[in-house]
């Protein structure tokens, strides 16, 4: 490579950090939605009952500098207690509780990990020309 490009190769560069990192982070939280509403679809998920909970997962974007960020998630008050179960719960008027726990969140992002790497190093490529 020639010294003499360098200078105006970063700064073309520099110019598609924050839009490509946007780009990328938008399209893995869509992702990770699409997957925690597929396993929140049945076993070993919770089942759709109303379908009201599997339509609360959103993403809501918002921006940080040279980049973007995202929260994946549910105003649902249920969600925490379908991921993560009770046991042996007693509520304020005496009723007894035990719920399994039926893990949809989880799942989806241990098995999107390797797929955020590539995303990222793909971001890299064409943010670099490479």
């Amino acid at each position: 490579m020639d010294l003499d490009d360098l200078a105006p190769r970063l700064e073309q560069a520099a110019d598609r950090v924050g839009p490509e990192t946007n780009r990328t982070v938008q399209q893995q939280a869509r992702l990770a939605r699409a997957m925690i509403r597929m396993n929140a679809s049945g076993r070993p998920g919770p089942n759709i009952i109303t379908g009201a909970y599997w339509d609360s997962w959103q993403v809501e974007p918002f921006p940080v500098p040279d980049g973007g960020g995202a929260v994946v998630g549910t105003t649902k008050p249920q969600g925490r207690r379908l991921e993560f179960g009770f046991y042996d719960m007693t509520d304020s008027i005496g009723r007894h509780f035990f719920q399994p726990p039926f893990p949809h969140v989880e799942p989806a992002v241990n098995e999107l990990s390797a797929e955020y790497e590539q995303a990222f190093r793909d971001a890299l490529d064409r943010i670099f020309g490479s």
